[in-house]
């Protein structure tokens, strides 16, 4: 079934659920500048908009437009910039 998560007092908002490979999110982010953690490996990928990606080991960010995926790995965290609203679907595992 669906659960819905809130997350930075509601600036980002997403509902997780089971898909037939892996669990999975699809959310919105509102403008702003957030620190996310993992559990378990993630891979992102920005549906419209775009979130400015800098991750713990890389001297610069990268910017991900609609269609573009990043992959996080487990047990790690990455910041994230966003300019304008953005949706975003993530894939665990």
């Amino acid at each position: 079934m669906f659960k819905t998560n809130e997350y930075f007092d509601g600036n980002v908002l997403s509902i997780a659920y089971e898909s037939e490979t892996n669990p999975a999110s699809v959310g919105v982010m509102a403008p702003g500048e957030y620190v996310f953690s993992t559990a378990a490996k993630e891979k992102m990928t920005v549906i419209t908009g775009a979130l400015e990606i800098q991750m713990p080991d890389a001297s610069e960010s990268t910017v991900y437009g609609p269609g573009e995926s990043f992959d996080v790995g487990a047990d790690s965290s990455f910041n994230v910039t966003v300019k304008n609203e953005t949706a975003y679907l993530c894939v665990y595992g």
